[in-house]
Parts: C-alpha cells; sequence; structure tokens
C-alpha cells in the first residue's frame, strides 16, 4: 500500500508540475509567432504562423496538446527552427544520461569504499587524509578541475582530446576518449561529498548498541559492518545519492560548455538565449519528470532496505479500526 501511494504522489506531483511549468512559460510577455518572427513581421504573417504553432488556441487546448505530445514522444516545434525537436531532444538527452550516469557510477565507486574506510580509520593517518582530500574535492567546482584536466592532459600532455563528442555508435573508442575528462571533473566533485556522507553514516552506525553487541560476541569490525551496519548507513546515503543525481543532471551543463558536449543542458541555453519557449518548455518538463523519478525510486526502495516504515505507515489505519 506505501508504494501504491508513492505512485500516486508521484503522479500528481507530475500533474502539478506540468501545469506550473505550462503557465510560466506562458506568462513571459510577448507572442511567440511575434518572437520568432521579430518586430519588422507582418500581423499577418504572426496570424498564419501561431495558427500553424497552435499559440492562438485557449490555453487549456494548448496545454493538453502539450502534454498529449509528450505522451506519445512528440516534444513539439522548434520557434527558431520551425522544425520538430524531438529527434534533437532525444539525442541531447541521451549524452546528458550518459555523461551523468558513468560519472554518478564512478563516485559510487570511489565513494564507499573511502567512506567506509575512512570512518574505521577516523582516528589514523590514512582516514584524516580521506577526509581532507574529499574536503578539497567539494571546494573545487567541476568546471574549474574540467579547465585544469584540459590544460595538463589535452594541452600539455596531448594524451586525450580536449572537447567534441563521438557517439559510441560511430567510434567506440574514440567515444571513450572523450568522455574521460568530463567524466573525472565532475565524478572529482561527486566522490568527495558522497564520501563525506558514507563517512557520517558509518561512523553513526558504529555507535549503535547492536553493532557493539556483535563486536562483543567476537565479530571484527569489518564484519560487523557487512552483516549489520551497511544495511542502515545505506539509508542516508541513498538520499544524497538521489539529490546528487538529480543535481549532477542540472548541472552537468557548465561541464557541457566545458567540454563542448551536444547535452540536454547546452540545448536548454541555446534555446533560452533565442527565446525558444517551446524547446525550454519541454527540456524543463524532462528535467522535472527525471527529478520525480528518482525521488520515486529513493522512496520505494526506502520501503524494501526498511520494511518497517512500511509498517509504520499502516499502522495508524490499524489503530483507527
Amino acid at each position: 500500500m506505501l508504494i501504491l501511494r508513492q505512485l500516486v504522489r508521484f503522479l500528481f506531483t507530475l500533474f502539478l508540475a506540468s501545469i506550473l511549468i505550462f503557465l510560466l512559460m506562458r506568462a513571459i510577455p510577448g507572442d511567440p509567432a511575434q518572437i520568432a518572427l521579430g518586430v519588422n513581421a507582418t500581423p499577418e504573417a504572426v496570424a498564419a504562423l501561431a495558427a500553424q504553432l497552435g499559440t492562438d488556441r485557449p490555453l487549456i487546448a494548448q496545454y493538453f496538446s502539450w502534454v498529449g505530445g509528450l505522451l506519445s514522444g512528440d516534444f513539439g516545434t522548434s520557434l527558431t527552427s520551425r522544425t520538430d525537436i524531438s529527434p534533437l531532444v532525444i539525442d541531447r538527452t541521451q549524452v546528458s544520461l550518459i555523461l551523468c550516469g558513468t560519472a554518478m557510477a564512478a563516485s559510487l565507486l570511489i565513494a564507499l569504499p573511502l567512506g567506509v574506510w575512512s570512518a574505521r580509520r577516523a582516528r589514523h593517518l590514512d582516514g584524516l587524509a580521506i577526509t581532507a582530500g574529499s574536503q578539497v574535492g567539494i571546494a573545487l567546482p567541476s568546471f574549474l578541475a574540467g579547465v585544469l584536466l584540459v590544460a595538463v592532459f589535452a594541452v600539455q600532455l596531448g594524451w586525450l582530446p580536449a572537447n567534441g563528442w563521438v557517439p559510441p555508435a560511430a567510434d567506440f573508442g574514440e567515444f571513450l576518449r572523450r568522455l574521460v575528462l568530463p567524466v573525472i571533473a565532475l565524478t572529482a566533485v561527486q566522490a568527495s561529498i558522497l564520501t563525506r556522507y558514507v563517512r557520517s553514516a558509518t561512523l553513526e552506525v558504529m555507535t549503535q548498541d547492536y553493532l557493539r553487541t556483535a563486536r562483543a560476541k567476537g565479530m571484527s569490525v569489518a564484519r560487523a559492518l557487512r552483516r549489520h551496519g551497511l544495511r542502515n548507513a545505506a539509508l542516508p546515503v541513498l538520499t544524497v545519492t538521489g539529490l546528487q543525481l538529480t543535481s549532477l543532471v542540472v548541472g552537468a551543463v557548465v561541464i557541457e560548455q566545458v567540454f563542448a558536449l551536444p547535452g540536454l543542458g547546452s540545448m536548454l541555453l541555446d534555446a533560452v538565449s533565442t527565446r525558444d519557449l517551446t524547446t525550454v518548455q519541454t527540456i524543463v518538463m524532462l528535467l522535472v519528470v527525471f527529478t520525480l523519478v528518482v525521488n520515486l525510486l529513493i522512496d520505494i526502495s526506502y520501503t524494501l532496505l526498511d520494511p518497517r516504515l512500511g509498517r509504520k505507515a499502516e499502522t495508524p489505519r490499524r489503530a483507527d479500526r
């Protein structure tokens, strides 16, 4: 029942978000057709383009047309190029998801062992070194890390290309070479943040009575953590991971600009600069959908990792009966 309520809340939030985005785009001053044609366009040309784009229809009709198009994979027509943006949005989304997904996977592979190790060795030199390194990583902006990586590995050493994108289907080797530097730039910051949270969660778990009891029964620290501690430590880390993933997708626009990657963020910036409201509206909605989906998956994962949450949610109803 708890998962069902989470799904209903997700759909309701998605519905409200779509209305809010649609109304905000319509609140921007100026007729979209007039903006697309320029100030010198004749009223007849503006009216013809408005009829073509459907912006002369009632708002309720425009809203349902837009939502229906999104559900069917039709993302609309660009106001500037007058072409269907669906293929371009799909291609740009793939670039952003590959970049951010790879960076987040690499961040977790680094942060989980380092965070647990630094918690276990909190009073030793290696633990303090990991903590200090994570503090430096948090303070380092991703765009600055990208610029430094380009200066060293692309300009000075010439080992890797400085920018550009090659689809994996075209040349997988070149695709990997161009993916390395932007992924490292994003991973340096994300891994540092996650390492700090994993360390804090592990330290908190290590002070719990059940872990001390396991140690009193003869278990080593590592075994006690594996059997009893890491599952409880995973709950706050899971929340932070979801938040960081959504912020990573939204914030990757800076890295896309540094490395000239044709991602969703750079497409959004281009659409904002040209006042292509249809494209802006669609991309913002896709980002909202991604954020809500990630939050839904986190909520469901919470329920699966800790069944007590589901039982607590059902307790008030049983008491009322």
